[in-house]
């Protein structure tokens, strides 16, 4: 029996539902509340209306404690966060760095709030593949799944190709190809065998997995009837669409030039396009020893599912466009309001940390080396967790940061930007309350993952964008050459003495479950 089976003797289980207004997510909603009651979650789930069986909350996972109170009554959570395009007026960050902080809180978060599950929709993994030869976005994916089971929750990971659905990522990218071009010069990578999967059969295996201890800390390849290359499914879908194509094959383009292609074809996101095209070398083929029948085998074919999916596109383009002619007055106002959301910087950096040392030691140890980066120019000071920046000549610092003992713990510490004449400080759940410095710790690695999230500044936008903002990026880059030749001179003695500071109470990391690979 599963502990979905039993709780429903007293209760409708409670899932918490990451992204869903996305596009999986909205879809897996529907299908959810047959059997759960959901905690459906969103960046502007504040805005939305409840129902019998759903309850919106609003999420910015950038918030540690705002995904405390995100899953808090839940029993257990469906993880469909990928952050690929900016999430800031400015970000300064790759997609890898931001979707490991936001796997690190909700895996955090879900420890404390007792949540027994997690459903994670990841991408199928090449066969004995490297990890150093991974594509930036399946090592992401990998990451991601690693660092949630890193908490001690258990993780399902559902593994799929491509996802054959109406506004997604990668089956709108083919369809503009195929809808776009009469002639294909098709570079070698399109040779590569994929496993298209439909929507419906994704939905399926995330609902199926909720709940069944024999699936907890596994990971799961799911696949639809029909294994082709990447040429095959472009030549299917012009013979779904009805159109003519030719197709020649050029060897010689490479993954470089081709993601600049597809990018200027589609006229889709860079951010989005370049991560995707560069995992189409990589064979995505569901493994028989990693399927579970009654998950992995899906039913719908690729034609058919393709066919619903065109379908559905269109008419969600009519209904977009009678919104948007009903809505036209409005339009303005909420231009305004999305800016003003926006309003604010993400800057994030990779560092490695030197042996035995971890991300509490980094914040601590960032703050005294800050001090003595530039003489007297710049100088910190600390007390009782309250560090203070100044620039000679100001008397007064232009930044001051304190630590929050209360959510931090040796992997991760966090130290809110509570004054400076740099920083505007203000409280606003839109943009996940404080702005604040956090340092976090990639479990089972030395790598340390140091962001500044939601920070306001106080000078003029174009001027901070000119010139504090590329200063911080410049510092970073020194601290993170500072640490490299601590680590090879083995320079301890400038390791030992860190700045006096309150004891983090936040709760230690637990040993990652072993899963499935």
């Amino acid at each position: 029996m599963t502990e979905q089976q039993t709780d429903t003797t007293q209760r409708r289980p409670k899932i918490a539902l990451t992204g869903a207004s996305g596009y999986i997510g909205h879809n897996l909603l529907e299908t959810l509340t047959e059997h759960f009651d959901v905690i459906a979650l969103s960046r502007n789930g504040d805005d939305r209306e409840n129902s019998e069986h759903v309850e919106w909350r609003s999420l910015d996972l950038f918030s540690l404690s705002m995904a405390e109170e995100a899953l808090e009554g839940a029993d257990y959570a469906v993880y469909l966060v990928h952050s690929m395009m900016p999430t800031a007026k400015l970000t300064q960050a790759d997609f890898e760095d931001m979707d490991f902080i936001l796997a690190d809180h909700f895996a955090r978060a879900a420890r404390k709030k007792g949540i027994k599950q997690i459903v994670y929709l990841s991408g199928i993994l090449p066969e004995n593949e490297p990890r150093e030869k991974l594509s930036r976005h399946l090592r992401s994916r990998l990451e991601v799944q690693q660092t949630l089971g890193s908490y001690g929750v258990p993780v399902t990971t559902i593994r799929a190709g491509l996802i054959v659905g109406p506004q997604g990522s990668s089956f709108p990218i083919l369809v503009r190809l195929v809808e776009r071009l009469p002639v294909m010069t098709l570079p070698s990578w399109t040779r590569t065998k994929t496993h298209a999967v439909a929507l419906p059969d994704v939905m399926h295996a995330l609902n199926a997995s909720i709940g069944k201890t024999e699936l907890y800390n596994r990971s799961i390849d799911i696949g639809g009837p029909d294994v082709m290359t990447y040429k095959e499914m472009m030549e299917r879908m012009a013979a779904v669409m009805g159109k003519k194509r030719h197709f020649i094959d050029f060897p010689f383009l490479s993954i470089h030039l081709s993601r600049l292609w597809v990018t200027l074809v589609t006229q889709m996101p860079r951010e989005m396009v370049y991560p995707l095209v560069e995992s189409l070398a990589h064979p995505m083929v569901a493994h028989p020893d990693k399927m579970v029948p009654g998950i992995s085998d899906g039913k719908i074919g690729f034609e058919e599912s393709a066919k619903e999916a065109l379908e559905e596109e269109q008419k969600h383009k009519e209904e977009k466009k009678e919104k948007k002619k009903t809505s036209s007055s409005d339009s303005a106002s909420s231009s305004k309001e999305k800016q003003e959301k926006l309003a604010d910087v993400r800057s994030i950096q990779r560092v490695l940390l030197p042996e035995g040392k971890n991300a509490d030691w980094a914040g601590k140890y960032y703050m005294q080396w800050l001090g003595k980066l530039a003489g007297p120019i710049i100088r910190t000071e600390c007390h009782e967790g309250v560090h203070r920046v100044y620039v000679w000549p100001k008397k007064q610092p232009i930044l001051e940061l304190t630590y929050a003992p209360e959510h931090s713990n040796e992997e991760s510490a966090i130290y809110n930007i509570t004054g400076g004449s740099f920083a505007r400080v203000q409280e606003d759940r839109r943009i996940g309350q404080h702005g604040r410095l956090e340092f976090s710790q990639i479990p089972g690695t030395q790598e340390c993952v140091i962001a500044i999230h939601d920070y306001l500044p106080a000078l003029p936008w174009f001027l901070y964008k000119y010139t504090q903002a590329k200063l911080h990026l410049w510092v970073m880059t020194l601290f993170r050459w500072h640490l490299k030749r601590l680590i090879v001179g083995g320079d301890t003695q400038s390791l030992q003495h860190t700045p006096d500071m309150p004891e983090a109470t936040g709760t230690p990391r637990t040993p990652t479950p072993t899963q499935t690979s």
